[in-house]
């Protein structure tokens, strides 16, 4: 039996004639008759007490106790008073170094978790919990891709309560709950048409941002951060080295997305767009915090600026111009007359990128190649997002056989001409 166990109700005195025997103390007949005591693995002592009468019962309990620490099953009964919020908001400002990360995080917990599961105590939760939880996000109509990524949040947050030692299992984890699938999206990339159509519909001080983004693959946060010291027109290379990104509603300069650098080639006509952009509009010089907005101060010559001079800042680029760029090209409807744009996740700035990987694929660029441009982590996701685009076997057997033999129509006399 782990730890010992009290009775509050008699006390051990020594007699005159220096014997021990247990007397009445001040308490006996009130209150709870026995406690007993152990010490927990964090070397905190923790008690229950008992009536008069169940002794055996505290004994079982201190036995059950010594059991779980044995089995690596214990949880510490205050664990029973931490709700999921109390424990959420703890473990989300701890979870991650990378600051966007943590944010996204805690806003997943703060609009989705913490109104439907936040004052539950840890303990107490079941398979069932969760099952409930992920039936209500469905019903509120947010998408299964959305539902599955603010899923592994909370999974994450109970594996770190398994971790330490507040519940024993993960109730995410259970067979009977199941993660929702992510929906199958088959990107379809723009022509060359609706990009220029849409460059064209842009503000002009603006048009040119679409070239590095759709020649180069740059996304929307590289492109507004794109700086005089990462252009390399002699070598004819762009080195991606940092972004613009926006944190609590405030804007910095911080590495590309995974904090991946990269070189990507740059096309002569992209280069030739920047050199007339940049006469026209020459580079500012405008001062952000790095990474964070505590950062220190970083200085970079930006290529791209809005009408006032400062740094372009996003959410009113997508609201006022790049929205309507869209309906003036054809991409999206018109809006009503005080309405906004519809919703149109597909045709953002990103759309960009996948008109750059169909151009690439389509001139038989390799796919690891494509992704090193694309600054994905995982040469594996950009086969499984862009592999439909990848020409088939059988286009590239007609084109070889037609680039050995010519085309049709440009001879009378069948392969046999190429002899």
């Amino acid at each position: 039996m782990a730890g010992h166990i009290q009775d509050r109700w008699f006390k051990t005195e020594t007699g005159p004639d220096g014997e021990s025997r247990r007397v009445k103390s001040d308490r006996h007949g009130t209150g709870l008759r026995y406690r007993a005591r152990y010490i927990g693995p964090d070397g905190s002592e923790t008690s229950k007490s008992f009536p008069d009468k169940q002794k055996r019962l505290a004994e079982q309990w201190l036995n059950e106790t010594a059991a779980d620490m044995a089995r690596g099953q214990y949880v510490d009964p205050r664990a029973g008073r931490i709700t999921f919020r109390q424990f959420a908001e703890k473990w989300v400002a701890t979870h991650t170094t990378e600051i966007n990360s943590r944010e996204a995080a805690e806003r997943r917990l703060r609009l989705h978790a913490y109104p439907h599961i936040g004052n539950r105590p840890m303990p107490s939760f079941q398979p069932g919990h969760i099952r409930t939880w992920l039936g209500a996000l469905e019903q509120r109509g947010l998408a299964a891709s959305h539902r599955r990524i603010i899923f592994g949040t909370i999974s994450a947050a109970f594996s770190a309560a398994v971790d330490d030692g507040l519940i024993t299992k993960n109730p995410c984890r259970a067979r009977s709950v199941q993660v929702p699938k992510p929906e199958k999206v088959r990107v379809t990339p723009w022509t060359p048409t609706q990009v220029l159509a849409v460059r064209a519909a842009l503000p002009e001080h603006l048009r040119t941002a679409v070239d590095p983004a759709a020649g180069c693959g740059l996304r929307q946060g590289e492109v507004f951060g794109l700086s005089e010291e990462e252009l390399d027109y002699e070598g004819e290379w762009i080195h991606v080295g940092h972004q613009l990104k926006r944190i609590r509603g405030k804007y910095v300069f911080a590495l590309p997305k995974g904090g991946k650098t990269r070189s990507v080639p740059l096309p002569r006509s992209v280069a030739a767009a920047l050199v007339a952009h940049s006469k026209l509009h020459p580079p500012v010089r405008i001062t952000l915090p790095w990474r964070t907005p505590e950062g220190p101060p970083v200085t970079k010559s930006l290529l791209f600026t809005g009408a006032g001079g400062s740094f372009v800042r996003v959410s009113y680029f997508n609201d006022f111009m790049w929205k309507p760029a869209l309906a003036l090209a054809g991409v999206i409807p018109p809006a009503e007359e005080g309405e906004r744009f519809v919703a149109s996740p597909h045709d953002g700035m990103h759309a960009l990128r996948h008109f750059y990987a169909s151009v690439l694929l389509d001139a038989g660029e390799s796919i690891r190649a494509l992704s090193q441009y694309l600054g994905h982590a995982d040469p594996g996701f950009t086969l499984r997002t862009y592999t439909h685009l990848m020409p088939s076997s059988e286009s590239r057997t007609r084109k070889a056989v037609d680039g050995l033999f010519g085309g049709p129509g440009e001879h009378d006399h069948g392969p046999e001409t190429a002899q």
